[in-house]
C-alpha cells in the first residue's frame, strides 16, 4: 500500500514538472549543448587527449565539417567480364577388375590470349613455366600425373579457390579426384566427406600440438592414434595394443572431377613399432596388410574399378606412424592438391622436416606450387621496416620450394584487398599496396611468377564493393564461396592467357 502511495505521488509531481516545460525550453537546452559540443569539436586535437594515463578521443572539427564516407572502388565491369561457368565434365569410366587405367581424359577446349590480370615473372621464371606448360600439355596423352599444390592461409581453407582452380585445370588438361587431402581435416569443405576416431590426434607445423620429429610431410600436418614417443625410452612388451579409425567418402556437392577418383593412397613415415591396417569399402572388408616398420616415408596403394564410395582405414598397434595424407585420384592427368593453414605465412614450411616433405614432393611429381600468403602479416605491420622484413622471410620460402623441386614453377598469388575499420569506415590496410609492391619485386627476382589478386579485384578500397556484392565477409577480409569462385577465375585466366601465348608460339 505504502509503495502504490508513493509511486501515486511521484507520478503526480514529475507531471507538474513536465508541464513547466515549454517547447522553448527543451529547444534552449539542446542549442547550448550544441554549442558546448562545437567548442569542444573545435579545439580537441587529432590525436585526442590524454588525461589521467587514459585517451579520449572525440569527433574533429575536420571531421564535423567534412565527415569521412565509405569508398568503394567499381568493380562493376570487373564482374561482368569474369566467365565461372564450367565445362560438362565426363560420366566416371566404369572398369572391372580394378582401374583400367583410363580415368583422366580432358574435355579440353579453345584457350584464349585475353585476359584482364597477368602473370608476371622474369627470363628465368618464364622458363620454368613453359617447362610446366610442356607437363601439363603432355600429361594426359602420355598418361602421366602430374602435381600441382596450393600452399596458402586460411583464404584458401577448406578446398576454396583450389576446388575451383582445380576443377578448371582438369577439365582442361584432364585428370580427377581432389589430389591430397589431410589424415584428419578440421576445416568445412565441399570436396569430400570425412570422419576418425577420437584418439586420432591432429599435429601441425602451424599451429596447436607439434611433432617432435617435424615428420609432417607435403601437407603441413599429420595424425596418430598413439602419442609421439623416443622409442629407446619405452618397453613395447608392456604397451598394450590400442587402434584407430580413419573414413572418408566423395561429397555429393563436389565438383564433377573432384568426387570422382579410382585410386586411392596413403602417406605415411614414421612407423617402428608393428601396425596392422584393415581396409575397410562400404562396410565390407577388402585388404589386411602390415605396414611397413623401418620408420621411412611410403604409400600404401589400392586401385578401384570406379569411384570407390565410403573408404574406412583401421590401424592396431602400440605406437603409432604418421599418418600423412591421403591422395585420391584417377588414372592420369592434373592432381590439384589443397593445403590450407589457418593464421599463418609462409615461413611455416620451415617447420617441417625438408627431407619428409621433397619425398613427399618427389613422388607427387610436383611441377607447380602455388603459394598465397600474406594476409595474416598484413594485419601486423607498424612501418615499412616490417614490411620488407616479412618480405624477405618470404623469399627464403620461394627459394626452398623451388630447391625442393628442381625445374619446378612456382606461382605467388598475392594477399587480396582487406579493410581496416576506421571511424565506422572501411579502408584499405595502410601498408598493404607497399606490401603488395614488395612482394611482386621479391617474387620475380628469384624466377617465380606473381599474379596480383589486390589489383585484379580493382586496388584501393575494393574489398567493401566485394562485400557489398556478397563476395566477401562482413569481416573485409575473406571470400564467400561466391567470391573466391570470381577470384579463382580472375586467375585462371591469367595463368591460361600464358598458357595459350606459349602453345601459340610452339
Amino acid at each position: 500500500m505504502f509503495l502504490l502511495i508513493l509511486s501515486s505521488v511521484t507520478f503526480t509531481c514529475l507531471s507538474r514538472v513536465l508541464k513547466d516545460i515549454k517547447v522553448f525550453h527543451v529547444a534552449s537546452f539542446i542549442v547550448v549543448i550544441l554549442m558546448l559540443l562545437s567548442a569542444v569539436t573545435y579545439f580537441v586535437p587529432d590525436e585526442g587527449w590524454e588525461l589521467g594515463g587514459m585517451k579520449f578521443q572525440f569527433l574533429t572539427k575536420e571531421d564535423f565539417y567534412t565527415p569521412k564516407k565509405q569508398e568503394k572502388a567499381d568493380i562493376t565491369n570487373l564482374l561482368a567480364t569474369i566467365d565461372t561457368s564450367m565445362v560438362a565434365t565426363d560420366p566416371s569410366v566404369i572398369h572391372q577388375n580394378g582401374s583400367n587405367g583410363n580415368l583422366g581424359a580432358p574435355n579440353g577446349g579453345e584457350v584464349s590470349e585475353d585476359a584482364s590480370t597477368e602473370l608476371q615473372t622474369n627470363a628465368t621464371g618464364k622458363e620454368n613455366l613453359h617447362a610446366f606448360f610442356k607437363a601439363l600439355q603432355a600429361a594426359a596423352g602420355d598418361r602421366e600425373k602430374i602435381s600441382i599444390l596450393h600452399y596458402g592461409d586460411s583464404q584458401i581453407e577448406g578446398d576454396r579457390m583450389t576446388s575451383y582452380i582445380r576443377e578448371k585445370v582438369q577439365n582442361q588438361f584432364g585428370g580427377y579426384g581432389p589430389g591430397l587431402i589431410p589424415a584428419t581435416n578440421v576445416y568445412s569443405t565441399i570436396t569430400y566427406k570425412q570422419a576418425y576416431s577420437e584418439n586420432f590426434e591432429r599435429f601441425t607445423c602451424f599451429g596447436g600440438p607439434k611433432l617432435e620429429s617435424r615428420q609432417y610431410g607435403a601437407m603441413a600436418s599429420a595424425s596418430r592414434f598413439t602419442p609421439e614417443y623416443i622409442m629407446d625410452s619405452i618397453n613395447l612388451d608392456t604397451m598394450k595394443i590400442q587402434s584407430g579409425w580413419i573414413e572418408f567418402q566423395p561429397s555429393g556437392n563436389a565438383y564433377g572431377r573432384a568426387k570422382t577418383y579410382n585410386n586411392v593412397k596413403m602417406h605415411y613415415n614414421s612407423c617402428l613399432a608393428e601396425t596392422a591396417l584393415k581396409v575397410y569399402q562400404n562396410d565390407a572388408l577388402i585388404h589386411e596388410e602390415d605396414l611397413i616398420t623401418d620408420g621411412a616415408q611410403h604409400t600404401f596403394s589400392l586401385s578401384f574399378p570406379s569411384s570407390p564410395g565410403k573408404l574406412k582405414y583401421e590401424f592396431s598397434g602400440k605406437v603409432s606412424p604418421n599418418i600423412c595424407a591421403f591422395s585420391l585420384e584417377g588414372d592420369y592427368g592434373i592432381q590439384v592438391s589443397n593445403v590450407g593453414m589457418r593464421g599463418t605465412s609462409a615461413n611455416v614450411i620451415g617447420g617441417i622436416k625438408y627431407n619428409t616433405i621433397k619425398t613427399m614432393h618427389n613422388e607427387l611429381n610436383t611441377k607447380l606450387v602455388i603459394m598465397q600468403f600474406g594476409g595474416n602479416s598484413v594485419v601486423h605491420f607498424k612501418d615499412s621496416v616490417g614490411v620488407r622484413s616479412s618480405v624477405y622471410s618470404f623469399k627464403k620460402y620461394i627459394k626452398v620450394m623451388q630447391q625442393m623441386n628442381p625445374g619446378a614453377m612456382v606461382i605467388v598469388i598475392g594477399p587480396s584487398d582487406m579493410s581496416k575499420l576506421d571511424d565506422q569506415i572501411y579502408e584499405t590496410y595502410p601498408f598493404l599496396p607497399y606490401f603488395v609492391s614488395e612482394l611482386k619485386d621479391a617474387t620475380i627476382a628469384s624466377g617465380a611468377g606473381f599474379w596480383n589478386m589486390y589489383a585484379a579485384m580493382g586496388g584501393k578500397n575494393s574489398m567493401p564493393a566485394w562485400v557489398e556484392k556478397g563476395l566477401a565477409g562482413n569481416d573485409h577480409t575473406h571470400f564467400t564461396n561466391g567470391g573466391a569462385k570470381f577470384a579463382s577465375q580472375l586467375f585462371y585466366n591469367a595463368l591460361i592467357a600464358e598458357y595459350a601465348k606459349w602453345k601459340n608460339s610452339q
